[in-house]
């Protein structure tokens, strides 16, 4: 585990700890060089030690950046560490759906589609692009001060998924969102997003 106050490629120094899950931690950072605040998402080291990751990651997290929408949590940066393989995003001043379901159950009707339209409207921006999320789940989508959604994790999300016909004893998301197609071991397509999005959506409805 990364120490708070290392600095990573000499520029993103960790602040605090926000939230960490099974395949990596996620911290708020400092970018000494442009002086802001900044996401730094540090993925677990087995990662940095197959070899064909870093080029994959590299990719993704490119294509992640090429990325600009109102609703997509924005990626500024990647690079590799001795902590792990790392991704820097902005910081979103809120929470997750995740926490807010948890705490607040089930949501009004129109406070959960309004949420879902915009989610969608991020997936859309992404499928235009070529770029599948492959891991639409509660925790990923977060809701600022304003009530905005931002769709976090694009970048990653495929990156992993291929490392782990390597890395034994991995699994990325949540098989409650997985698409039947997903569930079979096959290729996620626009439609996998679509298909975990209508999962998110009965959740906020329902509480559960």
């Amino acid at each position: 585990m990364a120490e708070i106050g290392t600095t990573l490629g000499g520029r993103y120094r960790l602040v605090e700890l926000l939230g960490q899950g099974g395949m990596a931690r996620i911290y708020r950072g400092h970018d000494n060089q442009l002086d802001r605040d900044v996401a730094v998402k540090i993925l677990r080291p087995e990662y940095g030690r197959d070899p064909d990751f870093g080029s994959r990651f590299r990719h993704e997290a490119q294509a992640a950046a090429s990325l600009n929408h109102p609703n997509i949590v924005s990626v500024y940066d990647y690079g590799q560490d001795a902590a792990g393989p790392f991704i820097v995003m902005e910081l979103v001043d809120g929470e997750d759906l995740a926490s807010i379901v948890k705490r607040s159950g089930a949501l009004p009707p129109r406070q959960a589609a309004r949420i879902t339209a915009e989610t969608a409207r991020a997936l859309h921006a992404a499928h235009q692009r070529g770029i599948v999320h492959r891991d639409v789940k509660p925790g990923n989508v977060m809701i600022d001060r304003e009530g905005r959604v931002k769709v976090a994790d694009f970048g990653i999300a495929r990156a992993v998924a291929e490392a782990q016909m390597t890395l034994p004893g991995t699994t990325l998301g949540s098989v409650h969102y997985f698409s039947p197609e997903q569930a079979r071991g096959d290729q996620a397509t626009a439609a996998s997003d679509i298909y975990a999005l209508g999962i998110v959506l009965f959740e906020l409805l329902t509480g559960r």
